[in-house]
């Protein structure tokens, strides 16, 4: 019994296995899986959209006399002018509405239904022009708030065309058709108006005076026929 003590406290005793390493980055192991959101940003579980799947729900619609100029008017220009390049096809660049108001240097208050009234028609803020110049005759000094006006470009310039060839135009009394000389030569055309009620934003209740009102179409043509062309085919009712 002594010896087989002896013998047992001489063996050394056998190491304990280690644990493994943990691997290196980059080492071939499997990745561990984020919280939440798989390794792709995917939620679990989330149905498969369809192939050729896009989303508009947040997607502004396009307004109707813009799909019209790419579906309509830029081929019916390309053929009637054989145009080689697409770029050469007339557009419209900008609609600047302007009212002029001299009588606001007597009365200033006509300047803030000026500007309540053009952001009702055209839905963006006008600038108020000033005079640059002092004439005495009419009592004008440099600096006078003497008028409102207001760009449109892009969508707002698209609808605000709309409406004024679909809506405002067909309101005027006696109306026979604009007038089809009003070009500058270089294909942009200024549109007068003595009424700013003709437009059904404006409530003829809460107008305090008539005012009249400009209206110029900044085109990319270069001659009076292709900007006549190009307004025509938006339907703008040119007298004959």
């Amino acid at each position: 019994m002594a010896k087989e003590k002896e013998d047992a406290k001489a063996k050394p005793e056998k190491a304990a296995p280690k644990a493994d390493a943990p691997k290196k980055a980059g080492g071939g192991g499997e990745k561990k899986e984020r919280k939440g959101k798989g390794a792709a940003g995917a939620i679990p579980n989330a149905p498969a959209k369809p192939e050729g799947y896009v989303s508009t729900a947040s997607a502004p619609e396009t307004p109707r006399m813009k799909k019209r100029y790419h579906q309509e008017v830029a081929p019916l220009l390309r053929k009637q002018f054989a145009y080689k390049n697409v770029m050469q096809v007339p557009r419209l660049q900008k609609i600047v509405i302007n009212m002029g108001l001299g009588e606001a240097v007597g009365n200033p208050k006509i300047i803030e239904s000026a500007v309540v009234e053009l952001a009702q028609l055209t839905g963006q803020k006008p600038v108020v022009t000033r005079s640059k110049k002092a004439i005495a005759n009419f009592k004008l000094r440099a600096g006078l708030a003497i008028g409102a006006m207001v760009t449109l470009r892009a969508d707002r310039m698209w609808e605000f065309l709309d409406r004024l060839i679909s809506l405002a135009l067909p309101r005027v009394r006696d109306f026979k058709g604009i007038s089809p000389k009003a070009f500058d030569g270089r294909g942009n055309y200024s549109l007068g108006m003595r009424e700013q009620i003709v437009f059904p934003e404006i409530d003829y209740d809460k107008v305090d005076k008539i005012k009249g009102l400009n209206v110029s179409f900044v085109t990319t043509a270069n001659t009076d026929e292709e900007g006549r062309a190009l307004l025509s085919a938006f339907g703008m009712p040119f007298r004959a």
